[in-house]
């Protein structure tokens, strides 16, 4: 048996201001952009590189949803972005203005700092130890 996360959804307040935040700070890439009605788009962003998981980007419906834009755990980490080198991705975050909400600090794990998207949504920027890469 075969299964895996294709997608993860990620509600946001507008289609546009996400895309621009996630591919032009970040470097996601747009995967697709397809417009499934008037109010309604399939949009599919990842990584660099990312293979087996992308966000798909859905516009908040109601006040209810909209409600969970930046909060969707609760006021945890929401999402892990890997990287294969923590201070290149860093210092390319800090210079576009991306806001880290705590410093990098040297875990048993790895390199770790924690930042916001565009709506307060929080991630971990994560390099692991080799001893940690892909769990």
């Amino acid at each position: 048996m075969h299964q895996r996360i294709a997608h993860i959804a990620l509600v946001v307040k507008d289609y546009d201001e996400a895309i621009q935040f996630y591919t032009k700070k970040l470097d996601f890439q747009l995967v697709e952009d397809t417009k499934l009605d008037d109010q309604k788009r399939w949009v599919v962003i990842s990584p660099p590189g990312a293979k087996e998981c992308s966000l798909l980007l859905a516009k908040a419906a109601d006040e209810k949803q909209l409600a969970t834009v930046g909060n969707q755990t609760g006021g945890r980490v929401f999402l892990f972005l890997f990287t294969d080198d923590f201070w290149r991705d860093y210092e390319k975050m800090v210079a576009r203005k991306v806001n880290f909400i705590r410093p990098p600090q040297q875990e048993p794990y790895g390199t770790v700092a924690v930042f916001e998207d565009l709506y307060g949504t929080m991630w971990d920027l994560l390099e692991p130890n080799e001893s940690h890469k892909g769990k």
